[in-house]
């Protein structure tokens, strides 16, 4: 009786600690999940201004708080759902302003300006963006002609936009340079991969050719994997192109399939 009395005495005693060690590392990893959200670069570059609140337990995130703007709660969401750890994200954050309603020019300025924020070859600071019934126009200084062109390229890629007038300048001293990435190089940034799937995500998204498309984003160590299916071959090189600009890319496997 005595002996039984041990063993089960041992049981419990190593059940409490079982469960103590499972209690302590879900804690870990709930604070983990927590404070590696504010250090993504998503978080520290694009949403620095917005008042956001992570919450994880046991690995079920709750956003709560508010954002300048609408697509800035996906970008929260889609990033802390790639940190380790993570098995949900609820969304609960609201925008500090009403959303443009859908077609119209403020909806384009914003659609645009997103979009050209996650790529690496533009200047989306220096570049003003205007519209005027779908018509957008560009104004702002561009590093080379390269530049100025594919920033014309991206915005007139984005959904609901009609044309673009490109006004941007180039200084003489760069014309006929091509400085495309040279900015990029320079800052020597390290992207963490929650942000940059976060970032390939939206820039796919946010691109009329390929908003359609059913593309797996994984990104490890900078190197971006993309899956899923292309309409044709254009619609996966495409992708592959966009992917591959977006800040920290480090390298694109594309092994979309388009059969």
């Amino acid at each position: 009786m005595k002996r039984i009395l041990i063993i089960l005495s041992l049981i419990v005693t190593m059940s409490f600690m079982l469960l103590s060690n499972t209690n302590l590392y879900a804690s870990t990893t709930d604070d983990r999940i927590e404070s590696s959200a504010k250090e993504t670069y998503v978080f520290k570059t694009y949403l620095k201004d917005d008042s956001i609140k992570v919450v994880s337990d046991g690995g079920a995130v709750t956003l709560t708080g508010t954002v300048q703007e609408d697509s800035h709660r996906s970008l929260a969401k889609d990033t802390v759902a790639e940190l380790p750890g993570v098995k949900s994200v609820d969304n609960k954050l609201t925008t500090k302003e009403k959303t443009p309603s859908a077609g119209t020019d403020a909806w384009l300025i914003t659609k645009v300006k997103f979009t050209l924020l996650f790529h690496k070859n533009v200047n989306a600071v220096g570049t003003n963006v205007t519209a005027e019934h779908g018509v957008i126009t560009l104004r702002g200084e561009a590093s080379s002609i390269a530049q100025k062109d594919l920033t014309g390229e991206y915005a007139g890629d984005v959904e609901g936009v009609r044309s673009v007038n490109n006004m941007m300048s180039v200084p003489a001293s760069a014309q006929g340079k091509s400085m495309i990435g040279m900015k990029a190089e320079a800052l020597g940034e390290a992207v963490d991969d929650a942000s940059i799937t976060a970032m390939v995500k939206g820039t796919l998204l946010y691109h009329r050719s390929t908003s359609a498309l059913n593309t797996n984003v994984v990104t490890e160590k900078g190197v971006v994997t993309l899956k899923g299916k292309a309409g044709n071959d254009a619609e996966k090189a495409l992708a592959g192109k966009l992917a591959n600009d977006v800040h920290g890319v480090k390298k694109v496997v594309n092994d979309m399939t388009n059969d």
